[in-house]
C-alpha cells in the first residue's frame, strides 16, 4: 500500500471518527454548561435541602428543580385567573415596570417563548428580494409588523447564531410567503449557515408546481 493511500485512510478514518464524535461532544458540553449554569443559581436552595434532608447534592439539585417547576406551574395558573391577572398588573406597574431593563428583558424573554400573538417564534416566514425582483438575491425572514402603507417589516437572522440579524422594511410586492416553511424549520438552516436551504425551497416549489 502506497502512501497516499495510506494517508487517505487515516484521513479519511480521523474525519468519520470527529464528524460522528464532534456534535455529540458539543451537545453534551451544552447541556453540561446549561446543568452547570442552573445549579450555580439553585446552589443556595439546594445546601438548604441537603441540610435539611441530608440527600446527596445531585439529588437535591433535581428536588429543588422539580419545587421551582411546580412553583412556576403554580404561579403561571395564579395569574391566568381574573383576580390573579389583576393583582400582577398592579403589582408590575408600580414596582417591576420601575426596575431599569425589566421591560426590555420582558419582551425579549416573550418574543422568545412564544408568549406574545406578535412572538417571533410566531412569526411567519418568507423569501424576500431585497434588491428587487430584478436582482436575484434573496433571503428567508420572519415577517414581524405589517404597515398601513403595504410595507412590511422582516426580521432577517444571522447565522449561526439566530438570536442576532438584521431588520428589513419593504414593501410587500418584494417578499413571498412561504407558509410551508415552519419557524424551526428555518432557524435550522440558520443555524447550520444555510445548509439545508435548498431541500425547504424546492419543496415549496414542487407545491406550487403540483
Amino acid at each position: 500500500m502506497s502512501n497516499n493511500r495510506v494517508w487517505f485512510f487515516i484521513r479519511k478514518s480521523l474525519l468519520g471518527g470527529l464528524l460522528i464524535l464532534l456534535p455529540i461532544s458539543i451537545i453534551a458540553f451544552f447541556f453540561k454548561w446549561i446543568y452547570d449554569a442552573v445549579t450555580g443559581l439553585i446552589a443556595p436552595f439546594t445546601g438548604l435541602v441537603v441540610r435539611a434532608f441530608g440527600l446527596p447534592r445531585f439529588a437535591a439539585d433535581w428536588v429543588v428543580v422539580a419545587v421551582l417547576v411546580v412553583f412556576c406551574f403554580l404561579v403561571g395558573t395564579l395569574v391566568a385567573t381574573k383576580l390573579g391577572g389583576w393583582i400582577w398588573q398592579r403589582l408590575e406597574e408600580r414596582g417591576m415596570a420601575r426596575v431599569p431593563g425589566y421591560r426590555t428583558v420582558k419582551e425579549v424573554i416573550t418574543q422568545l417563548f412564544g408568549g406574545s400573538q406578535d412572538s417571533l417564534m410566531r412569526g411567519e416566514v418568507a423569501r424576500v428580494w431585497l434588491y428587487g425582483r430584478q436582482v436575484s438575491v434573496t433571503v428567508l425572514g420572519l415577517i414581524t409588523s405589517r404597515h398601513d402603507d403595504g410595507v412590511l417589516s422582516v426580521f432577517v437572522p444571522t447565522g449561526p447564531n439566530p438570536t442576532s440579524g438584521f431588520i428589513y422594511h419593504v414593501h410587500e410586492s418584494l417578499v413571498e410567503r412561504r407558509p410551508d416553511i415552519g419557524v424551526e424549520q428555518m432557524m435550522k438552516t440558520v443555524v447550520a449557515c444555510g445548509a439545508g436551504s435548498a431541500a425547504l425551497l424546492k419543496r415549496g416549489e414542487v407545491t406550487e408546481r403540483g
